[in-house]
């Protein structure tokens, strides 16, 4: 998978660059194992078209980093959907550094499902779970969580109507964001209201980590996520899920 025979003219493993020291800070004994990651993203990820040639230099800083502070933002022991999961970020460094957490890599692209699945066999990550479909179209399969992270999959309004409905009562979707998250936020107020979303905060997180720090947005839900209309749609395939209460064996009454 690593061989130089298989690299693209131009895109040699070298010019993927040592982990800076901000990374064994972030990463601690997990290193290994991110840098291992790192490699593959820079050269299988590449060539398969999940990441483009111009990121490699700037790996680590960029995206590594920016994704493992989620860290700071997800609690413990708690069931985590990343949506749109993508070449695995931030689930795969999420993964890395927590153990704790049972996390589902949500992926609608078979390409980018098989490379997830080869990237969480090899690195021995039990706890992460690749699935591959769309948001709204795993409703009612995927069991409710108590997190669900995003990062640069789509404007809020529509990221929350993709990941808030997957959420249990009074979990929250987390999603990396940029410069304009205060505007964003403004802009879905509607949107997330009708989606049952109850309060919502723009944070900045990983000080001391990456420089500027990453800026996400938290969306926590009250008792319905994703409102009326998503509660008759999960009800329903709740309801299809359960077995049928006829013909269970035994006499039946007259």
């Amino acid at each position: 998978m690593t061989s130089q025979e298989q690299r693209p003219e131009g895109q040699a493993q070298h010019e993927l660059p040592p982990a800076p020291p901000a990374a064994r800070k972030a990463f601690g004994d997990s290193l290994p194992a991110v840098e291992r990651y790192a490699e593959l993203l820079a050269d299988a990820g590449v060539r398969r078209g999940l990441l483009g040639p111009r990121e490699v230099p700037r790996l680590w800083e960029r995206h590594l980093l920016n994704c493992v502070v989620l860290s700071e933002a997800v609690p413990e022991d708690v069931t985590v959907c990343d949506v749109g999961s993508g070449a695995g970020l931030p689930g795969i460094p999420l993964a890395l550094v927590r153990p704790d957490l049972k996390i589902t890599l949500l992926e609608p692209l078979l390409r980018r499902t098989t490379f997830l699945g080869e990237v969480v066999e090899l690195l021995g990550l039990d706890h992460v779970t690749v699935m591959r479909g769309r948001a709204e179209e795993v409703l009612g399969a995927l069991p409710p969580v108590h997190v669900v992270t995003a990062r640069a999959v789509a404007p809020l309004d529509r990221l929350a109507g993709w990941g808030v409905p997957l959420l249990r009562p009074y979990g929250e979707m987390v999603a990396l964001k940029g410069d304009t998250a205060q505007e964003e936020v403004k802009g879905a107020r509607d949107a997330l209201h009708k989606l049952g979303v109850v309060e919502t905060t723009v944070e900045q997180i990983g000080h001391g980590v990456v420089d500027p720090p990453s800026t996400i947005v938290r969306a926590r839900v009250g008792e319905s996520p994703g409102g009326v209309r998503f509660a008759a749609r999960r009800a329903k395939a709740a309801k299809a899920a359960r077995p049928s209460g006829r013909n269970r064996g035994g006499r039946r009454r007259r």
